[in-house]
């Protein structure tokens, strides 16, 4: 089945336009896909983003949501933006993740990065750390849990293994260091286990300590890990895959990836940026589209 994928280019001072250009030439894409660059082309001084690079991303991104929700094409794939500047233009989303969730009227969404033998799916994201405690609740680890074996179902595993990292060191402790675990996490768990909503459903064990188990999971023992901040789950990944991550929007009605790194201004148009992620975020895109539903 071919597809139709719209591709955007970020801020265009940053590495997005070369990286996209390389993938699209690469011949490591699916040939019958169909791929279009979306939002308009711009002059600029690579390395040296302002308002008007900013503008034109928020543009394409706006653009890529509304062909995305008319059907006009059936994937989306966004280049890296500069927040920084996207917020002076007032740009009000911490990030592309939350610009699509709201332009499409979701709020049952999820932040997933993946990349070699690591997939990790965020309960929190964009919180600073002293704020996670606060934030973490039972209900949303649930949601973004199930969110997490959807998407491992879409990718052919038929019972996905899903581990349930801690927050604390060593998972608490058993409430030596810290009460998180006890009051929100085993409880979720314990949810999860409990909830059957597919003919193969996934299975959740944990909470595991965050210090060992992205290990095990990289050695194969897990397909997915339930992560309960930003860091913990970025860090190992870009560890492990750096040059072939790729982050996954969960929850919209059509896929939406990303490469997992930023605009790289200090390398634009030096010829040494690698499109590896960007390829692996189109190959995604195209692999999500032909499969749809869970």
């Amino acid at each position: 089945m071919s597809c139709r994928v719209g591709i955007t280019l970020g801020d265009q001072a940053g590495i997005g336009p070369e990286i996209v250009r390389a993938a699209l030439s690469s011949g490591r894409l699916p040939a019958d896909a169909q791929y279009s660059i979306v939002g308009p082309t711009i002059d600029c001084s690579l390395g040296e983003p302002n308002k008007e690079t900013a503008r034109a991303a928020w543009d394409a991104l706006e653009q890529a949501a509304q062909l995305a929700l008319r059907g006009e094409i059936d994937a989306v794939v966004t280049a890296p933006i500069h927040k920084a500047r996207m917020y002076e233009i007032g740009f009000n989303f911490p990030g592309q993740t939350e610009f699509f969730a709201e332009r499409c009227g979701i709020k049952d969404f999820a932040m997933l990065l993946t990349g070699g033998k690591l997939t990790v799916a965020l309960v929190t994201v964009h919180l600073p750390l002293s704020d996670v405690s606060g934030a973490l609740r039972s209900a949303e680890i649930v949601r973004v849990g199930l969110l997490l074996e959807d998407f491992l179902h879409r990718r052919g595993i038929n019972e996905p293994r899903i581990a349930v990292a801690g927050l604390n060191p060593h998972a608490g402790e058993s409430g030596a260091l810290g009460r998180e675990e006890a009051e929100q996490i085993v409880p979720a768990v314990r949810k999860l286990q409990s909830v059957v909503r597919l003919s193969k459903p996934a299975i959740f064990r944990g909470p595991f300590s965050p210090d060992t188990i992205f290990y095990h999971a990289a050695n194969g023992d897990w397909d997915g890990v339930l992560c309960m901040y930003h860091d913990q789950g970025l860090i190992p990944l870009k560890l492990h895959a750096f040059h072939e991550g790729v982050n996954v929007t969960l929850g919209l009605p059509f896929p939406r990836t990303s490469p997992d790194h930023g605009t790289a201004f200090d390398i634009a148009g030096k010829g040494i940026a690698r499109p590896d992620s960007m390829i692996a975020a189109i190959n995604l895109a195209v692999e999500l589209a032909r499969k749809p539903g869970a």
